[in-house]
């Protein structure tokens, strides 16, 4: 298979994924937005590619983030490896999703870092079922131990 053959099959992937797909280089700006991050942020292609991540990451969380970004973009290493990160999204609606993502670090053919591409998956319903559970769980062993 031949690299412009590899890079239009990626593409189709990522294109027709109902997951979020999203790059942003070295900086933070958003360069690849897929129609799954479309859905599930509400943000249009037009309206995030050329943004910050600042557009979905939650105003309380962003010095963390973008301190741990820079050392990355610095490094070309994350201690996460490749765990699968949850963290709170912002939609465009001001509401927010809990969101499950696994990481890619993308190096230019010098081997610096070029960005970081994210697959982003919603699962604010599960979160929201594992909280109830959570809670009952708490008043039954309340109720137990009084």
């Amino acid at each position: 298979m031949n690299s412009t053959h590899e890079a239009t099959l990626y593409q189709k992937i990522a294109a027709g994924s109902p997951d979020a797909f999203i790059f942003s280089d070295q900086e933070g700006i958003i360069r690849l937005w897929n129609q799954g991050a479309e859905t599930m942020l509400g943000f249009t292609a037009a309206e995030a590619i050329g943004q910050s991540l600042d557009l979905i990451i939650p105003e309380n969380l962003r010095k963390r983030h973008w301190d741990g970004y820079h050392q990355v973009m610095k490094t070309g290493v994350t201690h996460y490896g490749t765990k699968l990160l949850s963290a709170p999204g912002i939609c465009k609606d001001g509401s927010r999703k809990s969101l499950e993502f696994s990481m890619s670090l993308v190096k230019n053919d010098n081997g610096t870092m070029a960005g970081t591409g994210a697959i982003i998956r919603d699962v604010t319903e599960r979160w929201k079922n594992e909280k109830a559970l959570k809670e009952r769980i708490g008043e039954l062993e309340t109720k137990l131990g009084s």
